[in-house]
């Protein structure tokens, strides 16, 4: 490669050559399936795991699942927008972080960092539209948008009530006769 070779060059080698459409699905899909049976030990010999076996599994679940354009084409479409979740949701806990005073705020942080959690959530599950939704899923949360929102509002806005609402005490109740 010549010097004057940018990142940007040596990606879009990359991309030609097929290593994010197969090559790095193919290694993430291989490291989870076998660490998931090496973790299960499903395969497991006297308590010791057959690392051949769930080798020769993890690959060729690995190696199937790239049989169509599928995962590829999955991949390509949800790491970009975990990257962006990612980045906003940093964004918002440096923005959170500013208002956290100490320990005892600890409760309205993590109610803070909850919303944030479930906006994401509800973020990612309405621009759901891949492959041509062929499950309605992005239509039917484009269409009842608002009313979830709403009623999550009316449902945290009832729990907090219940949380942080104080507890009755004993000079409250009247006074029996005796």
């Amino acid at each position: 490669m010549a010097i004057g070779t940018s990142i940007a060059d040596i990606l879009n080698q990359w991309d030609a050559m097929g290593i994010f459409s197969y090559a790095l699905p193919f290694l993430l899909l291989f490291a989870v399936v076998f660490g998931i049976l090496e973790k299960s030990k499903i395969f497991a010999k006297d308590g010791t795991s057959n690392k051949g076996v769930d080798a020769i599994i993890a690959l060729a679940i690995a190696l199937l699942s790239l049989q169509f354009d599928f995962v590829s084409t999955f991949f390509a479409t949800i790491f970009p927008r975990f990257g962006v979740g990612i980045a906003i949701f940093l964004v918002l806990i440096l923005l959170a972080g500013l208002f956290y005073k100490e320990q005892n705020d600890r409760k309205t942080f993590f109610t803070i960092g909850m919303i944030i959690a479930a906006a994401v959530i509800l973020w990612a599950i309405t621009s759901w539209n891949f492959w041509g939704d062929p499950f309605g899923i992005s239509w039917w949360f484009e269409e009842y948008f608002w009313a979830i929102v709403i009623g999550v509002l009316i449902i945290v806005g009832i729990g907090a009530v219940i949380g942080f609402g104080g507890s009755s005490s004993s000079s409250d109740k009247p006074a029996g006769r005796g």
